[in-house]
């Protein structure tokens, strides 16, 4: 009689096991000896709600702290009148510091880049810094108005205060971390006759009429009975500035 053929469960029953012990090793080395699936795991609805209670607890804290501080000086009559006297000083000095908006005569300025001809062209010896208005053009106009007595003075949509610094960036304008392409339009209010004698005596500003001509820049000039001036948001900070006069030096 024949002898019967090996089962081949002689060599598989040792590899599943070989398998399962492999397995189980790993197990074991990635979970470091603990459980994996934990019940006391944190979920992530949980991790939610508590982000959530904690934004609460510190909205409330604020919350506290802003009364405390509002409260703070009303403490006693003399810390009361204390900040009256502080705060009546500041209110006196907000239209000078640009924090009011005003309207009355002014002038409105505005510049712009070259245009092309009516051929779509720009003057053959002209380069690309011909063709742009750059900050000193900017700031050639504002110092004119500035040195003629200006009472306030808006570019944009923005009141141009002692902070304030116009800078160009290729052919568009930085302005208090905003930007802006041209045509700028700088507004002033003040003795119209006073500004328009200024800006024509302005040597920057007769360069800038140079080029006008020659390289088709834009500039005009309008004297209004009536302009509006924005005032500037609220904060203003001082981070190089001192006192004026023997303090500060």
């Amino acid at each position: 009689m024949a002898a019967a053929g090996r089962s081949p469960w002689r060599y598989g029953v040792p590899i599943v096991c070989l398998c399962a012990g492999l397995l189980l090793a790993t197990t074991h080395t990635v979970s470091g000896g603990n459980e994996i699936r934990r019940s006391d795991a944190p979920r992530l609805v949980d991790l939610v709600r508590e982000a959530q209670a904690s934004v609460d607890r510190l909205s409330a804290e604020r919350e506290t702290l802003t009364n405390d501080v509002d409260n703070h000086h009303g403490g006693t009559p003399t810390a009361a009148a204390a900040l009256a006297a502080m705060t009546s000083r500041a209110d006196a000095l907000a239209a000078d510091a640009g924090l009011v908006a005003l309207h009355g005569p002014g002038v409105v300025v505005t510049l712009t880049d070259a245009q092309r001809d009516a051929a779509g062209r720009f003057p053959g010896d002209a380069s690309a810094d011909d063709l742009v208005v750059h900050q000193q053009d900017i700031e050639a106009v504002l110092n004119a108005l500035w040195s003629a007595g200006a009472e306030g003075i808006q570019m944009q949509d923005q009141r141009i205060i002692t902070t304030s610094a116009p800078q160009c960036v290729g052919n568009t304008l930085l302005l208090n971390g905003r930007t802006y392409s041209p045509p700028y339009v700088i507004t002033a209010i003040g003795d119209t006759s006073a500004m328009q004698s200024a800006l024509a005596a302005s040597p920057m500003v007769t360069l800038y009429k140079r080029y006008v001509l020659r390289f088709g820049l834009g500039y005009t000039e309008q004297t209004r009975s009536d302009v509006d001036v924005v005032a500037h948001p609220p904060a203003v900070r001082m981070r190089y500035a001192k006192p004026a006069g023997p303090l500060g030096y």
